[in-house]
């Protein structure tokens, strides 16, 4: 996958793992370690999916409507560059904290829906639920936090609820945080995931 690796000051530190919303790149969210983590390891992803042109990191049907069975795949295929990943680069596979957003959010969310041990923490900002009526993976001493809009046009708020009920019920541990706002990525969602994070 195509991607961009920074090696952090302090290796006991996550590695922070961005992932880009549609349309993005792995460049998009490359400041965000500087508000999170300054010290830690960058992996940023650029999703293998072009719609339209525009990088995503699974297919849709429609907006809003996952490719269950592409999701599935662009799931396991992410879960096992993580593993390729951390070995090239020699980070600890065990401590990744995913930074999503939009598209990104929710291959983050995917992967804790699939994978126990794939993240050790997420901030998923706007995402959405991404496999309903499926039996979860036991989530304990993972922690969430999820950055939503009041009025975001694209995901619901009953969308970031049920995220959140979702992964409690796995057994994470999920902060859930509110802005005033739409679907876009704000300064004030990213200091509050900062503060949480640390």
């Amino acid at each position: 996958m195509k991607h961009i690796f920074k090696k952090g000051k302090d290796q006991s530190r996550p590695t922070l793992l961005l992932l880009h919303g549609t349309g993005g790149t792995e460049q998009d969210l490359l400041q965000l370690p500087e508000i999170i983590d300054k010290e830690a390891n960058i992996l940023s992803v650029r999703g293998n999916v072009l719609e339209n042109g525009m990088p995503r990191f699974f297919k849709r049907l429609a907006e809003g409507v996952f490719d269950e069975d592409d999701l599935i795949f662009r799931t396991k295929e992410l879960n096992e560059f993580l593993d390729e990943a951390a070995m090239k680069y020699e980070f600890d596979r065990s401590n990744i904290t995913a930074v999503g957003y939009s598209n990104g959010a929710n291959i983050a969310a995917s992967l804790l829906f699939h994978y126990k041990d794939a993240l050790n923490k997420a901030i998923l900002h706007h995402p959405m639920v991404p496999r309903r009526g499926i039996e979860m993976t036991d989530l304990t001493g993972k922690a969430v936090f999820i950055a939503a809009g009041t009025n975001d046009p694209i995901c619901p708020a009953q969308e970031s609820e049920e995220l959140t009920s979702l992964l409690k019920n796995a057994g994470a541990d999920v902060e859930l945080h509110w802005e005033n706002r739409g679907h876009q990525l704000t300064i004030d969602e990213v200091q509050a995931a900062a503060a949480w994070y640390k």
